[in-house]
């Protein structure tokens, strides 16, 4: 994960359709990246913000191929598909593999850059969520294994007098270790505490 700008790339082997995708994007600000095929996507692309728009129907790897090898790599950029009149059996496939959304030839040009704006906010989404619990992930690492052990019987809703008693150590250590269980995990309270040891 990366800070780079957000783009949206384009994979489809129709010219046209690229060139004015293009265009389109641009002409609202957009930056875009276009390739004619999905190796050269991936060969370029390098899991960074932003959204990709692909074509169902393409010689070589088509794009339910690589949308499997994009999540594969553990990739999470979102897909729009866009798709001819007889691809919506393939269409109804790549939302059960996790597309965001799939549009029919010939589409509206407002209704695909709703589709786009849609899909950058849920990029931003998720890559904000995954910078938090990998952050939170980092403070949890950093706690003893016996304040790791104590923060749990915490979340659990165990008392300190509790705690002490099962673990044979003075109320005064649990009171200890709590505090710097605390400061590490960077919460004022147990409530907070909780919700980021629960985060998912």
């Amino acid at each position: 994960m990366n800070d780079a700008a957000a783009r949206v790339h384009v994979v489809d082997d129709d010219d046209a359709v690229r060139d004015s995708l293009q265009l389109l994007l641009k002409s609202v600000g957009l930056e875009s990246a276009c390739y004619s095929n999905a190796q050269s996507f991936l060969d370029d692309y390098a899991d960074e913000p932003g959204c990709l728009i692909l074509d169902i129907r393409m010689p070589g790897m088509s794009g339910l191929a690589l949308q499997k090898e994009i999540r594969q790599r553990g990739w999470l950029i979102p897909i729009i598909f866009i798709t001819g009149h007889g691809d919506i059996p393939m269409a109804v496939e790549a939302m059960r593999e996790g597309a965001l959304d799939f549009l029919q030839k010939p589409f509206r040009e407002e209704e695909l850059l709703q589709r786009v704006s849609d899909a950058m906010e849920r990029d931003s989404e998720i890559r904000r969520h995954n910078k938090a619990r990998a952050a939170r992930d980092a403070r949890l690492d950093g706690l003893t294994p016996r304040e790791t052990e104590i923060a749990q019987r915490i979340v659990n809703g165990q008392a300190n007098k509790v705690i002490a008693m099962e673990l044979g150590i003075s109320l005064r250590t649990v009171e200890l270790h709590r505090a710097r269980i605390m400061e590490k995990m960077q919460v004022r309270s147990v409530a907070e505490l909780v919700q980021v040891m629960l985060e998912t």
